[in-house]
């Protein structure tokens, strides 16, 4: 049992204590504090540990902080670098960041994978499979969860992408978009994609009056119109170069591109990632790029021929085609240009009768990041907060 100790304060040392006791930003150092004040008015250092502190206190832990006033004073009751409780996943890793990050990749795995037969994880698997975590109980890893943003929440439906290349075109896209980073005097990155819009206006939300009331999306009078765009938006400056016709096929395709690298002279490559629409690859448009060596099979209709044709221009642009993998959208940033697109100039229209108008409304907003757009850049995801 450790010994009482029997401590004589100054006058002004008692001023020093009474005044973190009191005003002191942190609690523990006012707990500290409170405490040696008390066993100088004679408590015993058993009684202040077991009552009057922050929470019930081991006496030797008291002793410590007394006898460490005594060779530092205020300082010595300060927590030094390095001391204090480890957090639950240490030494495994040094902060929350990693910690999370490992957590994370674990709970997003089919528990089946991992030996454990059940569809969703529960806290005792958690504590079970990642024998790193410093816990003995499922209330102590709930706590360690919320304090790392990871909560028990609904689940929602989605799709994955059925591609079994999925990863390896991924990687093959990052691997081309840091050569443009890096090297932009040479290389060029850009999304790719087509989009198709009707002089009828599509509904979405606005605003009117309460009750029966409802905004209103007024339908022309004559046959349904429509127009196409393809648009290539850089990846590095938020540069869009687009056209817009009746119709985009193949030959309309294939202008598009000379047009595209007539924006970009003297680059060696430009990288143009894209969905797997079948006449991204037909033979007359690959005839204009040079020579493609595709990695992954082309989903392409088994009549065509594999050869161009007779007609087929042969151009050889400095185009390097990147299939994005199969129903993967959210991995072509442009999706969300055209999503910009509808909100500001096509959804609950009020001109379903003046095609042209429209036509050139769409024009208008997609000249706006003719020369390049931080912005545009950070609404699609390029560019971090």
């Amino acid at each position: 049992m450790a010994p009482e100790l029997i401590i004589t304060l100054s006058d002004d040392e008692r001023e020093k204590l009474a005044a973190i006791r009191d005003r002191h930003s942190k609690a523990y150092m006012r707990e500290r504090a409170s405490a040696i004040l008390k066993i100088a008015e004679g408590q015993s250092g058993r009684e202040v540990a077991r009552e009057g502190l922050l929470k019930e206190r081991r006496p030797d832990t008291v002793y410590e902080w007394v006898h460490r006033w005594e060779a530092e004073g205020v300082e010595g009751l300060r927590i030094r670098d390095g001391r204090g409780r480890k957090p639950a996943f240490f030494p495994e890793y040094t902060d929350e960041k990693d910690a999370r990050q490992a957590l994370l990749l674990i709970i997003r795995r089919d528990p089946h994978t991992l030996g454990y037969e059940r569809a969703r994880w529960r806290l005792q698997d958690i504590m079970g499979h990642c024998d790193w975590l410093q816990l003995e109980t499922g209330a102590g890893l709930h706590r360690l969860l919320k304090r790392l943003s990871i909560s028990y929440k609904q689940g929602r439906h989605y799709i994955h992408s059925p591609d079994p290349y999925y990863e390896d075109k991924r990687s093959l896209m990052a691997l081309s978009l840091l050569r443009a980073q890096y090297a932009p005097e040479r290389y060029v990155f850009l999304f790719q994609d087509e989009m198709t819009f009707y002089h009828v206006p599509s509904l979405a939300k606005a605003y009117e009056a309460q009750g029966h009331c409802q905004a209103r999306a007024q339908l022309p009078y004559d046959y349904e119109r429509q127009s196409r765009v393809v648009g290539a938006l850089n990846a590095m400056t938020g540069q869009v170069h687009y056209r817009q016709q009746n119709k985009i096929g193949v030959a309309e395709l294939g202008d598009f591109y000379h047009e595209t690298c007539a924006t970009y002279p003297g680059v060696e490559v430009i990288f143009i990632a894209q969905d797997n629409a079948p006449f991204h690859f037909h033979p007359d448009l690959l005839a204009r790029l040079q020579p493609q060596h595709f990695r992954w099979p082309l989903s392409v209709p088994a009549s065509w021929p594999t050869d161009p044709s007779p007609r087929a221009i042969h151009d050889d642009l400095p185009i390097c085609l990147l299939q994005l993998p199969t129903y993967a959208s959210w991995l072509n940033p442009i999706e969300k240009l055209w999503r910009w697109l509808k909100q500001d100039v096509l959804h609950m229209h009020r001109i379903p009768d003046q095609w042209p108008i429209l036509r050139h409304q769409v024009n208008c907003f997609l000249d706006r990041f003719s020369q390049g757009s931080p912005d545009l850049l950070h609404y699609v995801g390029l560019l971090p907060d």
